[in-house]
Order: structure tokens, then C-alpha cells, then sequence
């Protein structure tokens, strides 16, 4: 792809014609009310807390916003872009009432105003918007490949100029979210515009601190295979040029583009931001370029005379004070409807998934029918995999050496050489670019499946896993990003604090992810199928032990085996003492539960979680209210476990039917150790859970 870097572009011939230039006019006088109202009452009054004035950044976006036309078009903004949401449709009095936290909007007010979404019913919708500063980049990377996915294969021909666009600050172009998107689309060369507005300053740093020498297109002049702009966007005619040749560029599937556009920052990074690291001289060269004076020179008198111009601003004012009285109007919403929306409930979202779409896949049964000999989790996992890739052909895999090579544990093994390098690939190292591209892909219809190598490689991508998990609750259920995220935990032969760690609590904590731990492959058929038909965000957890582990091999249970997640196994009865597990630690319960058989005197019962969130809890106080004794077993760390929430429950609902002390056995709080010996020193051995067992009977 041609490289190049324009610093300043003269008004191209018909740029007038390019955009209506009254509407542009009106929606930034539109803006400009806005910001005016909430500055000097909304805020005072405290009806608003969050407020990020966008004068300066108005024009620049409004133009941007009249260029995005088709109806596939997917915009990624941040907490600066109103103006673009406005040139989107977004109903004013959704505006103002979703900044004033009240019922309706963008979240029922469960979000803060400026994070902006929008499933459009008439054209490009907004997609929704995180409060973290470089977020948005990976999403948008995800619903450009989902764009050229439904395109080539799905051969949807209404994708065919389709595009992402990105909206992002200077100071965002620090982030790794932004340096991974980069690589993707480049790589891919993926339908995509990173739309950098440049106000000079990262709240209070100015920004050649958070790139050299300040400008994001200087530097990445060279960066191949990307299509560079960069100038002003204070001046109408530059802008529109420049806007319209970044948008022509991604549509004609020439590769991404970047358009770097100069503008002011007229107010502090928020209300209550003073500008004191600002000099008077500073502050007045910025408004010295305000583009609004700027757009009504370029418009007054060329194409409207003065009193128009007037009138339409007037025409804003009125507009913004009508939605201000419906915005007051609105109610807050009632806290009893709080709750909802974590998961997925018979009202399906508006935008992402499949069932957004009325796609619906076959329910499956939990009846299991047993086909040939014992297999493996690996043989077990990849087999679903591969029926639920034949069957459903908007579901992905994805992640880092799963292509030719397999995946470090071979599940993926032969998946792309049979479905394609489409369908089954492997992405660069960057976990939060596969799952911040989940994300995306997901909120543009597809199922992705991502896979991270090992469970402490998550990490990087901690805050796109959260992020995408509240989307269906922020959003009031307009959008949700279903997806299947599997990821190795737990030790295997040895252990280190690299490869081994489980930790499955932090995932249990992030809202709107269900959790599966199977423990063998019968249950990790039932659960990876009913995460791959489902339409919520699932952890899936292969513990590395059990992968090809004996004891948890079984046949397969055939192509419809689905297993309903909160559905506890009861592997052993007993009558004497309840052992709550899941994992890797299931099969040693059993053993130790079977030593106590053995010796003749007790029986002990032995329940396997098998899904974490949610968690079968009436399994578990059904069991205890018999036994009268509890035990927790798991790998993770004591301090805060899983096993914490298991005994507090216990503790809370089956008080009065216990006759000892509820139990907990597990890892001490340290990293997993690599010595063999060492490793088998801490985590709970057969031994020590029989121990454990005895003394609780014994008490």
C-alpha cells in the first residue's frame, strides 16, 4: 500500500457540495449549546457530574460524521465525541437525559453521560464506548475484520464498503491498545480509520510526552501499510478534504488510514479541570483558533447570509433547551430493575451476537450419548470445536500459535486446514488485541472464540475482559458482546508462576462472564457447547493436568451433548461429610473420599462445581443439610479463593445444620513453584485432603 504524509491539503473543487453545509452549522451550534448548558447550570446544579466540553473538536467531527453513510459502518468513540453521536441521529433529549443519569438512553443511568452508544436504526451505529483511554482501538480492529469476514465469507455483499472508525486523542496513541490495533489492521490490511484529534495535551501533559515530538502521523509516515494525513482541523475546507480522502481510502479497500487532525482544546480536559499547567499565551493562541468563527467565515457569506446563520444558532439554543425540559422530565430509573441484564434474559440486545440478528442455534440436550472409546479433553474439545465450526459459520477461533501448529496443547490441531485460515488463525502476540478484537467481532454478529496460551498471559488484556463483560448491563441491553474465551490454567508435570496459575476467582469477580472448570471431557463437551450456543461472555478454563489425563478421559457424548451452566455433579454419595471441588482437584477428592470408604467407618459425598458463575449453590446446601460437614477444595490461593464464597455461604444458609466448622483446603498464597517437590508440597495433595477430611469428622 502507497504511504503518504499530507500537512496541508487546499479546499478540493466541489467541498462545498460534499456536505450539507447548514446541518454541519446547526449541529455545531447544537454542541456548542450543549456544552454552554451543562458549564454553566447543569453542572453547578449538580444534575451533571461527568462533563467534557468539545469545543474545538466540533467541526472536525460533525464533518466526519455527515461522511459515514452506510449503514454498516461501526464508530468507536471516547468521552470527547458528542458531536459525532450527534451527527449520528442520537436523540438530543437521549443526550442530555443519559448526562443527566436519568431513566432511558444510552444506559438507563448506570453509565456515565459521556460514554456514549447508540445501535443507529438508520445508518452507522455507535459502538459502545468505554471510560478507559485507549480502549476503543482493539473493538474497532474486531468489526473492521468482521466487516471483510461477512463480506468474503458469508459473501454478505451489504458489507461491501462497510468501514471501522476509531476516534482517539494524542495522549491515546500511547496505549497498547492502540499500538495492537495498529498491528492488526496493518497486517490485515483491514477497513479501517484512526481518527486521531490532536489537542496538544493528555489532561495536563502535553503531548510530546506521550509521543516524539508530538505528532503520531510524523512518525508513522513510513509505517507500511498504512495511508497517512495529517492536518488542520480547525479549517473547514482542509478538514473536509481530508476527511472525505481518509474515508475514500478505507472504503475502496486500499488498507487502513490515519488522519491526524489539529485542534484545540477551548476548555479543560473536564468541568473541573482549571488549565492551570496552561500559560495565559497558551490559552489564548487556542481560542485564537476555535473553528467556529472558522466555519462561519467559510459559510457567511459564500452560502448563507448573516441573519441565517443567526437563525440557526437560535434554532440550536431552542432545540437544547426543549430537550432540557423533556430530559428533567425523565425519571430516575427504578433500582429494582438494577440487577438486570448481567447475563442474557429472554429480551434479546439490540446489536452483537448472533441473536441479535435472529440467528438461533439448535438447544442440544443434557443427555449424553455415548460414541466409541475414552477420549481425552484435548481429542474431546477439539471435536466440539470442529462440529460447532461446521455448523455455524460465523463462529472464529482464534489466538496465538493455533493455526498450523495447533496450539501449544495441540486442541486446535488440524481446525485450520480444515475450515480455513479465515475461520481458524493466528494473531500476533498481543492478548489484548485478541480479545479487545473479540469484542468487536462479536458486537458485529459473529461468535468469536479467542484463545489465550496460559492463564497469567491474560493479564494485558485484564481491562478489555472487563470492559466487555458490562457492556450488556451498561448499555441496558442495546448491545452485548457474546464470545467463548479459552484459556489453560493450573499446573501440569511441574508448575512456575508463568504457566501455572489458576486464579479463577478474578473472572468469577468481572461481571457478565459465566466461568466453566470442567474436569474431564464429558463435561467439557456439555459446557464449551452450551458457552458456543449460548449468548453471554464464558471463561472457559482446560485445566493443563486433565487435558490428557487418565482418570479424566470418557467417550464422547455426541454432537447435541450440552450441559446447562449452575448444574452441579454429584460424583460420589456419602452420607458424613460434603467435599465441594472442581478441576483438577476433583479427581483427588475422590480418591481421598474413596480411602475414607475404605476404612469402613464414614462416607463422603463429593460434589464437582463444574461452572463457577454461576455455581450451584442449592447442590451444595442440599448436600450439607444432610452430611452436616463441609469441605472446600481448590488449587487457587487461600486468601479470597472461590472457596471463600462456597464456606460464607455455607456458613450463611446451613448454619444450623452443621456439626463442625466449615473446611477449606488449598494452595497457600504464593505463586506456583517449579520444583516438582515443591509444587507437590503445596498444592492439595490426596494425602492432606484426606487429612482434612478426617479431622473434620472426627471434631
Amino acid at each position: 500500500m502507497g504511504v503518504s504524509l499530507t500537512e496541508s491539503v487546499p479546499a478540493a473543487a466541489g467541498a462545498v457540495a460534499a456536505r450539507d453545509w447548514r446541518r454541519v452549522a446547526y449541529l455545531v451550534q447544537l454542541s456548542r449549546a450543549l456544552d454552554h448548558l451543562e458549564e454553566t447550570v447543569l453542572v453547578p446544579a449538580r444534575q451533571v457530574t461527568y462533563q467534557f466540553s468539545a469545543r474545538g473538536h466540533d467541526v472536525a467531527q460533525v464533518l466526519l460524521g455527515l461522511g459515514l453513510t452506510d449503514a454498516h459502518d461501526g464508530v468507536f468513540g471516547y468521552y470527547r465525541s458528542r458531536p459525532l453521536l450527534l451527527t449520528l441521529g442520537v436523540p438530543l433529549d437521549d443526550a442530555l437525559g443519559s448526562s443527566m443519569a436519568r431513566a432511558g438512553g444510552y444506559s438507563d443511568g448506570r453509565d456515565i453521560g459521556v460514554v456514549f452508544n447508540y445501535p443507529n436504526p438508520h445508518g452507522p451505529s455507535a459502538l459502545p464506548m468505554c471510560g478507559g483511554v485507549g480502549t476503543q482501538f482493539t473493538p474497532t480492529a474486531g468489526w473492521a475484520q468482521a466487516i471483510e469476514y461477512r463480506r468474503r465469507q458469508l459473501g454478505d455483499a451489504a458489507y461491501a464498503h462497510a468501514i471501522g472508525v476509531v476516534l482517539g486523542g494524542d495522549a491515546a496513541v500511547a496505549t497498547n491498545g492502540f499500538w495492537s490495533s495498529l498491528t492488526i489492521a496493518t497486517t490485515l490490511q483491514l477497513p479501517m480509520l484512526f481518527y486521531v484529534e490532536d489537542n496538544g495535551y493528555g489532561i495536563s501533559v502535553p503531548s510530546v510526552m506521550q509521543t516524539p515530538g508530538g505528532d503520531i502521523a510524523a512518525n508513522l509516515a513510513s509505517f507500511s501499510g498504512l495511508h497517512v494525513l495529517n492536518g488542520d482541523g480547525t479549517d473547514p475546507a482542509e478538514a473536509v478534504t481530508l476527511i472525505d480522502e481518509a474515508l475514500a481510502h478505507v472504503r475502496g479497500r486500499r488498507g487502513p488510514c490515519l488522519l491526524r487532525l489539529r485542534v484545540p482544546r477551548l476548555e479543560g480536559h473536564s468541568f473541573q479541570d482549571t488549565q492551570a499547567y496552561k500559560s495565559p499565551e497558551i490559552v489564548a493562541a487556542e481560542w485564537a483558533r476555535d473553528p467556529l468563527p472558522k466555519l462561519e467565515a467559510y459559510c457567511v457569506p459564500a452560502i448563507m447570509d448573516a441573519g441565517e446563520w443567526q437563525a440557526i444558532a437560535a434554532r440550536a439554543t431552542a432545540d437544547v433547551a426543549a430537550a432540557r425540559a423533556t430530559a428533567e422530565a425523565r425519571p430516575t430509573a427504578d433500582p429494582a430493575t438494577v440487577t438486570r441484564f448481567v447475563f442474557s434474559e429472554a429480551e434479546p440486545q439490540q446489536r452483537g451476537g448472533l441473536r441479535a440478528e435472529g440467528v438461533t442455534r439448535r438447544p442440544g440436550d443434557d443427555t449424553p450419548r455415548p460414541e466409541g472409546t475414552r477420549v481425552n479433553m484435548v481429542t474431546a474439545i477439539r471435536r466440539t470445536l470442529d462440529h460447532e465450526l461446521a455448523s455455524n459459520p460465523r463462529m472464529v477461533v482464534f489466538g496465538e500459535d493455533i493455526g498450523p501448529k495447533g496450539g501449544v496443547h495441540a486442541v486446535t490441531l488440524g481446525l485450520q486446514e480444515k475450515h480455513g485460515a479465515d475461520r481458524v488463525f493466528d494473531t500476533s502476540l498481543s492478548e489484548e488485541g485478541i480479545v479487545g478484537r473479540a469484542v468487536g467481532m462479536a458486537l458485529a454478529g459473529l461468535l468469536p472464540v479467542p484463545e489465550i496460551q496460559f492463564r497469567k498471559y491474560a493479564d494485558p488484556a485484564a481491562e478489555q475482559i472487563s470492559d466487555g463483560g458490562t457492556i450488556r448491563w451498561r448499555t441496558h441491553n442495546r448491545f452485548a458482546a457474546p464470545m467463548v474465551l479459552r484459556m489453560p490454567i493450573g499446573f501440569f508435570k511441574s508448575g512456575d508462576p508463568w504457566h501455572s496459575q489458576t486464579n479463577e476467582v478474578q473472572f468469577v469477580h468481572a461481571p457478565g462472564w459465566k466461568v466453566a472448570v470442567p474436569s474431564n471431557a464429558e463435561d467439557a463437551v456439555g459446557l464449551l457447547r452450551a458457552a458456543l450456543r449460548g449468548d453471554d461472555p464464558v471463561m472457559f478454563l482446560e485445566h493443563r493436568a486433565m487435558l490428557d489425563a487418565a482418570w479424566a478421559r470418557r467417550p464422547y457424548p455426541g454432537d447435541d451433548y450440552l450441559l446447562p451452566f449452575g448444574r452441579a455433579k454429584l460424583t460420589m454419595r456419602g452420607r458424613d461429610l460434603t467435599v465441594v471441588t472442581w478441576g483438577a482437584m476433583v479427581e483427588r477428592c475422590e480418591d481421598a473420599a474413596k480411602q475414607v470408604a475404605a476404612a469402613g467407618h464414614h462416607s463422603v459425598e463429593v460434589i464437582d462445581l463444574r461452572t463457577l458463575m454461576p455455581w450451584d449453590r442449592e447442590a451444595v446446601l442440599t448436600s450439607v443439610s444432610r452430611t452436616r460437614r463441609c469441605l472446600v477444595v481448590h488449587e487457587d490461593l487461600r486468601t479470597a479463593g472461590f472457596g471463600a464464597e462456597v464456606v460464607a455461604t455455607v456458613a450463611d444458609e446451613a448454619f444450623m445444620s452443621l456439626d463442625a466448622p466449615v473446611g477449606r483446603l488449598t494452595m497457600p498464597d504464593i505463586p506456583s513453584p517449579h520444583n516438582a517437590v515443591l509444587l507437590d508440597a503445596v498444592v492439595p495433595s490426596v494425602a492432606r485432603i484426606r487429612a482434612k477430611i478426617d479431622a473434620l469428622l472426627e471434631f
